[in-house]
């Protein structure tokens, strides 16, 4: 057995289905090895993506997504995929080839110090240096990589190692490392001072961010708020972390959430952040959650605690253990007010929107395609104008909703649609994007085609690079500035090229019937939809 097989052993003895990978000299002997086992490669069309499709597969599966792309260029352009899943917390083990080692650090041809370029994105790396520490590397690589605050693991792996001899093959039962031991259950001592808190409380606020989704928490979250009555708002990571539709939900916060979510998160006097960084997005004034209220931090990483805004009780722990916790010790009270007053707010506070009747509403439009969603489809929004309307107007209700919050990857959500719908090929799959975001990923066609990955694909035409221009437009008094896209292809050409069927609505005259037609079979469909150029989210 040499290297490249006993990497190939690690894979399946950690469940592996799918490495999503472009080959290259460097990683020949592992792709040659993979040829003997049951696991499906796909050959994703741009390295970057396929990290972002072993993010869609693990975000839906709750397993790691596995990606293996050769070196130089292949790792570099595997960065910002990279940083991408380590933004969100997403588990995925990265598999790089490597020029020889002894070449290492002589600038010979496609080297590239992979290691030390994505050392910021990643939660841990491993150049090997060994054959024999394949095994031991890859099972700490999993279980880096899906414990504690999760996120991406970078292994660099030289080409003579891949071909060297590794001896008798034995896969650890376990991991025991000294350095990192991630807490999990939360203290007892701070989950009973939250708890006094919320005796005390009379307007209380749980904000439910990706953390929440992450650790599998979502049906503690919701028996926790409905059995105490305690309202929920969330960031843009933690949608679907309750039903859309849910009484007890508020939406979402943020400069680009709703009005009645930020309002909630002010007037509360015990605000629970749950999995959530309190970054800029959701929170771009940091006092206002500390001014007159009591702020619980909850979060599996202590290095978020405090980071950015002072908590008055910091609770180290994953969401899931914390809410149990919390419910065998809460009693009832009485919120029924508060959160009488929330959904006045919520009734009487909805934006109003004056859409052009000559294009298609984008926001009228997704919210009916989320209607006639099936009620576990997954939902991939990518990022622009399209992400702000996906996130305000799409209605969760049992499935998944997926974006890059973090990062916000543009190219991200055909990709991450592929990967989630190979994670579960029962599910409706749904990507949104704009014409520019399409364009960053729509090589990905022709992976959907030769790989059978039947996935529906929104377009939201503007000609622009909307959020940008919509910037440009407040900031700079519609002195426009290289976002006009211009040029862009014909997709209803670029549809038959790729073998897909294509439908175009350019207004909201016949909808829902357009709809219906887009969603009725489990086979890949790209709608183009005309939007107003001078739309604003």
């Amino acid at each position: 057995m040499i290297g490249a097989d006993a990497i190939v052993k690690c894979l399946e003895a950690e469940g592996v289905d799918y490495v999503f990978g472009y080959p290259g000299v460097a990683i020949c002997p592992f792709y040659n090895s993979i040829l003997d086992s049951d696991i499906q490669t796909i050959l994703i069309r741009t390295e970057q993506n396929a990290a972002h499709a072993a993010s869609g597969l693990a975000r839906v599966s709750g397993k790691v997504g596995v990606c293996a792309v050769t070196s130089g260029p292949g790792a570099t352009n595997l960065i910002t995929g990279i940083a991408t899943a380590f933004a969100d917390s997403i588990p995925l083990v990265c598999i790089t080839g490597q020029v020889n080692s002894e070449l290492l650090g002589s600038d010979v041809f496609q080297e590239a110090d992979i290691t030390g370029a994505a050392e910021s994105f990643v939660k841990y790396s491993y150049l090997v240096k060994d054959a024999a520490d394949i095994p031991q590397i890859f099972k700490e690589a999993f279980h880096l990589a899906s414990t504690g605050r999760k996120g991406p693991v970078l292994i660099d792996v030289p080409i003579d190692v891949q071909n060297a001899p590794v001896g008798k093959f034995k896969y650890p039962d376990e991991v025991n490392m000294r350095t990192y031991k991630p807490t999990v259950k939360g203290n007892m001592a701070q989950i009973k001072k939250v708890i006094k808190e919320l005796d005390k409380a009379k307007r209380p606020l749980i904000c439910a961010g990706g953390g929440v989704l992450l650790s599998g928490a979502e049906g503690a979250l919701r028996a926790f708020s409905k059995k105490h009555q305690i309202p929920v708002v969330s960031t843009m990571m933690g949608i679907g972390a309750m039903p859309t539709r849910h009484p007890m939900y508020f939406g979402m916060v943020g400069n680009n959430g709703k009005p009645y979510a930020n309002r909630a998160m002010n007037e509360s006097d015990l605000l629970l952040m749950v999995g959530a960084r309190v970054a800029d997005r959701a929170v771009n004034q940091p006092d206002v959650i500390t001014e007159n209220k009591v702020l619980v931090h909850i979060d599996v990483d202590p290095a978020e605690i405090g980071k950015n805004v002072g908590p008055a009780i910091p609770l180290v722990g994953d969401a899931k253990h914390i809410f149990e916790d919390m419910e065998k010790e809460a009693s009832y009270s009485d919120y029924e007010e508060w959160v009488q007053t929330l959904t006045s707010y919520r009734d009487t506070m909805q934006p109003v929107r004056k859409p052009d009747p000559a294009y298609v509403d984008p926001a009228a439009f997704l919210t009916q395609l989320s209607e006639a969603m099936e009620e576990d489809a997954v939902y991939v929004a990518d990022v622009g104008q399209n992400q702000i309307w996906s996130c305000g107007y799409h209605i969760v209700k049992n499935g998944r909703f997926l974006t890059t919050g973090g990062m916000g990857t543009m190219g991200y959500s055909i990709p991450a649609a592929m990967g989630a719908k190979l994670a579960d090929k029962k599910r409706q799959v749904v990507a949104v994007c704009g014409d520019g975001s399409f364009q960053m990923s729509m090589m990905e066609l022709a992976t959907m085609r030769q790989f059978d990955v039947p996935v529906k694909i929104v377009v939201l035409k503007n000609n622009y690079l909307g959020m940008v221009r919509q910037y440009q437009h407040f900031t700079y008094k519609d002195n426009y500035s290289v976002v006009d896209l211009s040029g862009s292809p014909d997709l209803s050409k670029l549809s038959e090229a790729y073998g897909l069927r294509f439908m175009r609505l350019a207004d909201m005259e016949g909808a829902q019937e357009t709809i219906r037609a887009f969603l009725e079979k489990d086979e890949s469909v790209l709608l183009e939809c005309l939007i107003d150029p001078m739309d604003l989210v």
